[in-house]
């Protein structure tokens, strides 16, 4: 296991040839002390653990690494199949001929949502879809508690959750912040 600044392991995640629908996500409060957690879970492309913390309003800090190069179906069972909640990780585009292509056809999307009968669904991924997203799905994610699938999950991947645990709080105690911002 590499632990990494969790922006690397996002731009991992944003890498991947991965079916870019086919990604799930649980994440909440960190079982102790301060910060998130999250998992994100895609069948091809594995299981990955973030654990973040918002150092100053603008600045999140964290950590992350792949607990497992592929999802299977009993971890997979701890991951949203559908939700009403949903994620999206976006990259940015490389220049303004890019930015300007994407809102083209970000605009041509909801036009065309506008004008035929459609589910939120559909309009949500037709969305992700025009802006270019690498990722998105489900997520189950409570900004106040600790979703059970969460714990489930920390479970299943105890010696990364007790390294990423320890990395973390190393993080926190060098930034001498004490506490988050939200």
């Amino acid at each position: 296991m590499r632990v990494r600044d969790w922006d690397d392991v996002v731009a991992d995640v944003i890498e991947t040839e991965a079916e870019p629908s086919g990604w799930r996500a649980v994440a909440g409060d960190r079982s102790r002390g301060l910060g998130e957690d999250l998992y994100l879970g895609h069948p091809t492309a594995g299981v990955y653990l973030l654990k973040t913390y918002a150092k100053n309003p603008f600045e999140v800090r964290g950590v992350g690494t792949r607990v497992a190069r592929r999802l299977d179906e009993d971890i997979g069972a701890y991951l949203p199949q559908e939700n009403d909640a949903r994620f999206a990780i976006r990259s940015a585009p490389e220049d303004a001929e890019g930015a300007k292509s994407r809102a083209r056809r970000f605009t041509e999307t909801v036009r065309a949502h506008a004008d035929a009968p459609t589910t939120p669904e559909d309009l949500f991924t037709d969305v992700m879809e025009a802006i270019e997203s690498p990722a998105f799905g489900p997520m189950e994610y409570d900004s106040t508690a600790r979703p059970d699938r969460l714990d489930d999950l920390s479970a299943s991947f105890e010696e990364a959750e007790s390294v990423l645990n320890a990395e973390l709080d190393d993080l926190i105690d060098g930034d001498e912040v004490g506490r988050g911002f939200y």
